[in-house]
């Protein structure tokens, strides 16, 4: 019997109200609107779901495919031997444990997040209401822009481990750097952070979300599909800047552009495959080090199946 048709059993005899998909289009899921079939594809709706089912994946020996919103990830064309289990909306709770704290399930965008934040009159995560992201991917990577990053508000995470035992990580547990945490490139499963804010005034909060959110929509291809920055920031400098001075601002790779408008991004012209961005991500890393003499390095995650 196959990994599938034993888990497709498992699913329907103890995991009846979870929603679960055979050869889902993962380009439906992902912001590059790139990506083909995943064998299996669950969308846990709450804790116990999740946990229920990360415990039969592991029986079997299949490693999932952990996702929030999808917006940092290049999938394969091809068939995605794998599981993918989204933690979405329905793993995103928001509450206020006290005055200054905000405790939230793994799945809520960071958009989201933040206007919760907003309307408790809470500072601090305003650098995050333009992050397309969710709060999991958001610490996983210690995501952020315009001068903030989650390091900076996080305090708390809650987790299964790769024995899918319950744990929580606490200041410098977190090992936050650039783009990375302790749970980057680990088998954990983040559920929920705690953020430790600042009380403010919602008018001076809104305005500063206001005022970032413009500033991205000028500066950056949001009508496009996009996995975000392209490439992590090199030390000294902008990867932006060094694919400008490269002259590949509009480069084109079939369907894959180096953006016109932000050469940190790489967009989605239409019709774009995971081998047109895979080739364009080569020349630009090619060209940059010829030129600057610097390799950048991705900061998309490319899942090749």
């Amino acid at each position: 019997m196959s990994w599938e048709t034993a888990l497709d059993r498992q699913i329907h005899d103890y995991l009846p109200d979870l929603k679960w998909a055979a050869d889902e289009p993962m380009a439906k899921h992902t912001s590059f609107r790139i990506g083909g079939p995943a064998k299996r594809m669950a969308f846990p709706k709450t804790r116990e779901q999740l946990v229920v089912l990360m415990g039969f994946l592991q029986d079997a020996g299949v490693k999932p495919l952990l996702i929030g919103n999808g917006t940092n990830l290049l999938i394969t064309d091809g068939t995605l031997e794998r599981i993918v289990v989204q933690m979405g909306d329905n793993m995103a709770a928001v509450t206020q444990p006290d005055a200054t704290h905000l405790s939230a399930g793994a799945g809520i965008p960071l958009a989201r997040l933040a206007q919760a934040a907003l309307g408790c009159g809470l500072a601090g995560l305003e650098f995050a209401h333009g992050i397309p992201g969710s709060l999991g991917g958001a610490v996983s990577m210690n995501a952020g822009a315009y001068g903030g990053e989650m390091k900076d508000v996080v305090v708390s995470t809650h987790y299964l481990d790769g024995e899918l035992r319950l744990c929580e990580a606490h200041g410098s547990a977190h090992d936050f750097g650039y783009r990375h945490s302790a749970f980057s490139d680990t088998d954990c499963v983040l559920l929920g952070s705690t953020l430790a804010l600042t009380p403010g005034d919602p008018a001076d909060i809104q305005a500063r979300m206001r005022d970032l959110s413009e500033r991205r929509r000028s500066r950056q291809p949001l009508d496009l599909p996009s996995a975000g920055s392209t490439f992590k920031r090199p030390v000294g400098g902008y990867a932006a800047a060094l694919i400008d001075q490269a002259g590949l601002k509009g480069y084109t790779v079939g369907g894959a552009q180096v953006s016109e408008k932000h050469a940190g991004f790489v967009v989605n012209r239409g019709g774009a495959t995971f081998d047109d961005v895979l080739r364009l991500m080569d020349d630009v890393r090619s060209a940059v080090l010829r030129t600057s003499g610097v390799e950048l390095e991705p900061e998309v995650k490319i899942i090749r199946g």
